[in-house]
């Protein structure tokens, strides 16, 4: 079956939770990692997390972007939207030595435990979801210029934020105050 497309909550019997447990390639672990994220609360049992905890052995690089803090050179959407949905956790380095034949880059394990509620309100998810999305594509262009349309000089000034910032010096925190400003295009 294919891991992107594939219903995790089919496995869970009378609401147990999963856990999700795999050496992720790079080329699927970030889709893999968001088709999770909204997978994580189709549990039979209503809003009960469905997936207790993710440990992934990744690229070194998609550890350190999950957990990147804000004005960091690893800091982007992932980040925002790993640290929106789970506590992350780096659990220890693995380097190429480790394999057979040694891989060009080193590797990592990390933990992901959903939250059961998250950190921050951010209104509508899917909207937060979006914004999020536009703001990172256009990473070097202002808030302004990247959330046109959705976040007016208004909305910027309800949210204390300056739109002349760039999206990787919001923090999750700032993120969801901005989506609360945000409409729908």
């Amino acid at each position: 079956a294919d891991a992107l497309q594939f219903d995790f909550a089919s496995l869970s019997q009378h609401g147990e939770k999963l856990r999700v447990i795999g050496n992720l390639p790079y080329n699927i672990s970030t889709p893999l990692m968001f088709h999770l994220f909204e997978q994580r609360h189709k549990n039979s049992l209503g809003d009960a997390p469905l997936i207790n905890d993710m440990t992934f052995m990744l690229q070194l690089e998609v550890c350190e972007r999950l957990a990147a803090p804000p004005n960091s050179d690893h800091y982007g959407r992932l980040s925002i939207m790993a640290q929106y949905h789970a506590d992350i956790e780096f659990l220890f380095h693995v380097g190429p030595e480790a394999f057979d034949p040694p891989p060009k880059v080193d590797s990592g394990i990390v933990r992901l435990t959903p939250y059961t509620t998250p950190p921050v309100d951010v209104g509508d998810h899917a909207l937060f979801t979006l914004m999020v999305a536009r703001a990172f594509n256009m990473r070097r262009k202002t808030l302004r210029n990247g959330l046109k349309g959705m976040v007016d000089d208004a909305g910027f000034a309800a949210a204390g934020i300056d739109p002349v910032r760039r999206p990787e010096t919001l923090s999750l925190a700032e993120f969801a105050t901005l989506s609360r400003q945000a409409k729908a295009t």
